[in-house]
């Protein structure tokens, strides 16, 4: 076993006997057969009970990730959006007396527990990306239309994806200067870029038209094709954020792939077939695509144990400098 996998092991530990003590509260026998689907944030695993012909989609989240009340904000919004617009989100099933998120005590640790509905489909191939962007262009443009005009509940809360949160100050998922790879020339290019973003997203600005709840994250793994639409999964880091913020993440770990300004050009005609988006929205895209991928970089130096983190290292690092050169050529 390599020493990632270890690690990965050592973290697994801390959440199966809770996807386990979860069982129950949701109606599962003790018997149900329980498979990791992923783990990033948090651990998420497929539960089937063939018996009764049931499987569902099991979420332990990580404890303190999320501040008090913002899982069942997340709950209440993607619940919303399936049924005000109509999108293909999973359903939320509630435990057996009613609740929607359970709260699970084992040796003095709580984690927080969701069951979803498990939707059938797979990544969109690839074959198809291009025309599936449209369509997703489409899906965001309906998100950021809800998100703008619907009554957000009492007590609603979800954390902020502005330039702090995501590669500035108070970076939610570390200090990309901490990154694999990160050396004093990457250091130098990187924080020269880092600099004319702030300067770039400061003048922009975050005016409701702007900047409002995101999705945050779909990227590919978290979009089921099934038949001719999307399904768009995992709310988890779902916030307030800049909505072209959500195209940049619809390219995420492939930002330097030579298909991506087509793939943009396609989500944006998808877009502005539901929302208007004025040129200077679109002018900040490069802006965005950088902010994402630094933003990855740190993830990926402080997130070495999760899935999709296990391939990448410094060549992730190198490829985020290539796309710094030239954004501040001013270049795509």
């Amino acid at each position: 076993m390599s020493g990632t996998d270890s690690s990965q092991q050592a973290v697994l530990r801390g959440y199966d006997p809770f996807a386990k003590a979860a069982l129950k509260p949701f109606g599962f026998p003790a018997d149900a057969h329980i498979s990791l689907l992923s783990l990033s944030e948090n651990a998420t695993y497929r539960i089937d009970d063939p018996a009764a012909e049931r499987t569902a989609v099991l979420r332990v989240h990580r404890t303190g990730y999320h501040p008090p009340g913002a899982i069942e904000s997340e709950l209440a919004w993607l619940q919303a959006l399936r049924a005000d617009e109509g999108l293909l989100t999973p359903a939320v099933y509630r435990a057996t007396d009613g609740r929607e998120v359970v709260d699970i005590e084992i040796d003095g640790l709580t984690r927080q527990v969701v069951l979803f509905e498990w939707l059938p489909g797979t990544e969109p191939p690839e074959d198809q990306l291009a025309e599936k962007f449209e369509l997703l262009g489409q899906i965001c443009a309906r998100m950021h239309h809800h998100s703008r005009r619907w009554q957000r509940p009492a007590g609603f809360v979800r954390f902020s994806w502005d330039f702090d949160c995501c590669v500035g100050q108070t970076p939610r998922w570390g200090r990309w200067q901490e990154g694999i790879g990160v050396g004093k020339e990457e250091l130098e290019i990187l924080t020269r870029a880092a600099e004319l973003m702030a300067v770039r997203l400061a003048r922009y600005g975050t005016d409701p038209d702007r900047f409002g709840l995101i999705h945050a994250d779909v990227r590919l793994a978290n979009l089921l094709v099934s038949g001719d639409d999307i399904q768009v999964i995992d709310f988890d880091d779902s916030g307030f954020g800049w909505f072209m913020f959500d195209l940049a993440t619809a390219v995420s770990f492939i930002e330097h792939d030579p298909r991506v300004p087509a793939l943009c050009d396609a989500w944006l005609q998808g877009y502005r077939r539901v929302r208007p988006l004025p040129a200077a929205d679109e002018a900040e895209i490069p802006t965005f695509v950088l902010l994402r991928r630094l933003q990855l970089v740190a993830w990926v130096g402080s997130h070495r144990f999760a899935d999709s983190a296990l391939e990448l290292g410094a060549d992730f690092t190198r490829g985020c400098c290539e796309i710094a050169e030239r954004y501040l050529l001013g270049t795509t």
